[in-house]
Order: C-alpha cells, then structure tokens, then sequence
C-alpha cells in the first residue's frame, strides 16, 4: 500500500473512533435526561436520515473536490456537532448535526480508495479500512460506555478533541484528480444524475447482489448494536459498560473476519461468501436462548466473524463496479441511500416494537429469521454469478 493510504486510515480510524464513542456518550445522556427507552433508536434515526436525503448531492461533491479535503470539511461538520452536544444541545439534534458530516464523509473516504489503489488491491484495502474502522468500533464502545457510565461531559470532551485530531490527518491525504467531476452544479442536475447513478448500479448484476447485501449487512447492524444493549440488560443483567464491552466482542468478531477476507477472498469470487450471511442469522436466534455471558461472548465473535467475512469482498466489488459505471463518490452516494433506507427502516421496525412492549427475546429471534431469509434469498438468486 502507498503512504497516502495509511495517512487516509489513520484518518479513517480517529473519526471513526469518535463516531462510536459519540453514539454511547448520546446514549448516557439520553438516560441523564430521564428520555424513554425508545428514544434511543430515534437517536440513531436522527442520524442516518442525513444519508437519505443528503444521498443525491455528496457523491457528486466528494467527485468534485479533492477527497482528502472533503473528508477535512465533513470531519469540521463533526466537530461542531459534537460541540453543541458538549455544550448543551438536546443529543438528537445535535446527533443530527454529526450525521450530516458522516454523510458527506462516507463518500470520500471509500471513493478515495478506488482513485489511490489499482483493483487488485481493493479487497485488501476494504479489509484494512473495515479492519481499522472495527477497532475504532472496539474502542469507541469501550472508551464511550466507560467514560459516559461515570462522566457523559468528560466523554464529550474527549470525543470532541478526536473529532479535532482526525481532521488534521485529512489535511495531509494526497490531492488526486478530480474524478468525474459534474459539468453542472444545480440541486436538479444533481439529482438528475444521483437517479441515473441509483438505475445504473441496480441495472448492473454484480451491483445488484453487492447492493443488497451491503444494505442488508449495515441496516441489521446498525439495529444489533442497539438490540444487543437491550438483550444484555435482560438475559445478563448487564448494565451500558458491560454491555459495550459486549459490543467490542463483536466487532473483534467484524476484524477477524474482514482479515480472512482479505487473505483469501478474490474480487471475482466475491459472491463465494454469501452462505456464511445465512449462518450469521441462524446465531442471531440462538441469542436468545444464551442466558451466560461465557456462552455470549463465544456467540457474538462468530457472529461478528460471519459478518465481515461476508462484507468485506461484496463492499468491495460494489465499489469496484461504482467505479467502472459511475465513479467513485456516486457510487457510494447510491450505496450509502441504500444502505441507510435500509437501516431506518430497520430501526423503525425495532422502535415500533420497544414502544408495543415485545420481549427482548422475540425481537432477537424475529430480527435473526429476518436476516437469514432475506440471505437464502440472495444467496438463491446470484450464487452462481462469475
């Protein structure tokens, strides 16, 4: 790998880093506040629904900039987010705020990817960016849940620092040329183009399958996190730092697969591993029958294993594809729209269900058969593709 991309990882992973510990800190100080528990999907909501409806305008703007200065104004968009939280800022609009950032950051970061590296190098290089991104994930989650338990305040000092010294990494990532690059500037243009960007990713075969697992992959993993809380506060009395400890477990899981991935898995032979998404669902559901925390932290690594394992090629030949069709940062605009409609409406979904009441364990059992169907679907319809 060139210099330029272990300068863009570090980046990556501090933002990252914030990113998580932000999400436990906006929990703690949900709970100082005395919010309903349903509020606590809604803070998520609050965030993704900035990819929604920012989806047609920042492909095109990481396409039109040099993306290591995108990345640097998106991180600053962080930054203040986090500040108003800090300052006083009610966690779900300030949350909002940090969504708008991530919106804009997401493009650059995996476009950039495409324009500094040849293809062959793209599953590895997914493999080290999900990698990095999964122990920013571990650490946010320990450094958030342990600091917010004790101090949310200090915790969104610390966050707000993080948010500060990823932002001049950015400054330091290689300006490229600028790729594909819109000849107009006006919002209906833009949305002109986003539209034939969405139809030309899911006209394309490899886009499809790529498409549709890696809406599926953040939209239940986004809801887990969030479940796993839930269901470790009910099946092993755990309170919010046991339970991110729980969550670290998983993300262990997440980087051990994405480097088996990397190690063995070709671009070509990417939809090779849809089946183990099918097992990844089936364990979801045995979930709710674990009443140990030994037993839960053997089931939530596999599970975290399965997951990257799966991800990794398929977010790279979706990227691959993008790049070829449409460009890089369109590409993950479209991705990103898929994804996050995916994720709200998964969100949606569990919010519904805390607010009726269900049991934990029902909801556990039902997400799990959701995600293994929906895998057999998928797996049914492309696992012969070349």
């Amino acid at each position: 790998m060139c210099k330029g991309f272990y300068t863009l990882l570090t980046a990556q992973f501090l933002s990252a880093l914030a990113d998580n510990a932000l999400l436990f800190a906006a929990i703690a100080l949900l709970a100082q506040i005395n919010s309903p528990d349903w509020h606590t999907p809604l803070l998520q909501q609050f965030f993704v629904i900035s990819y929604i409806v920012l989806a047609p305008f920042v492909g095109s703007f990481a396409d039109a900039l040099p993306k290591g200065r995108v990345m640097f104004i998106a991180n600053a968009i962080k930054f203040i987010g986090s500040l108003a939280m800090l300052l006083g800022m009610p966690p779900l609009y300030a949350y909002g705020i940090v969504g708008i950032g991530a919106a804009a950051y997401s493009p650059a970061k995996y476009g950039i990817l495409t324009e500094l590296l040849p293809p062959e190098k793209l599953v590895s290089a997914n493999g080290w960016m999900e990698g990095s991104t999964v122990i920013a994930i571990i650490l946010g989650a320990l450094l958030g849940g342990s600091m917010a338990s004790h101090d949310p305040s200090f915790a969104m000092i610390i966050i707000t620092l993080l948010y500060m010294v990823a932002s001049i990494f950015n400054i330091y990532i290689p300006k490229l040329p600028i790729d594909h690059k819109l000849p107009k500037k006006n919002p209906v243009f833009m949305l002109y183009d986003f539209w034939h960007s969405f139809k030309a990713l899911w006209l394309d075969t490899r886009g499809q399958v790529s498409l549709a697992v890696t809406t599926l992959f953040w939209g239940a993993g986004a809801t887990l996190r969030l479940v796993v809380i839930a269901w470790a506060a009910s099946a092993l009395n755990f309170g919010l730092e046991q339970a991110t400890q729980l969550m670290a477990i998983l993300a262990v899981g997440i980087a051990a697969g994405s480097v088996v991935a990397a190690r063995y898995i070709k671009l070509e032979e990417s939809t090779k591993v849809l089946p183990a998404g099918i097992m990844m669902g089936l364990l979801v559901v045995a979930m709710a029958f674990v009443q140990h925390w030994q037993l839960a932290v053997v089931l939530l690594f596999v599970i975290g294993a399965l997951a990257g394992f799966f991800v990794v090629p398929l977010n790279a030949l979706l990227q691959h594809r993008g790049h070829e069709l449409i460009g890089a940062g369109h590409s993950i605009a479209v991705q990103n729209f898929n994804e996050h409609i995916g994720i709200l409406l998964m969100l949606g979904a569990y919010l519904l269900m805390v607010k009726a009441e269900i049991s934990i364990n029902i909801i556990v059992i039902v997400f799990g058969v959701f995600v293994s169907l929906c895998m057999m679907l998928i797996n049914k319809r492309y696992r012969y593709l070349n």
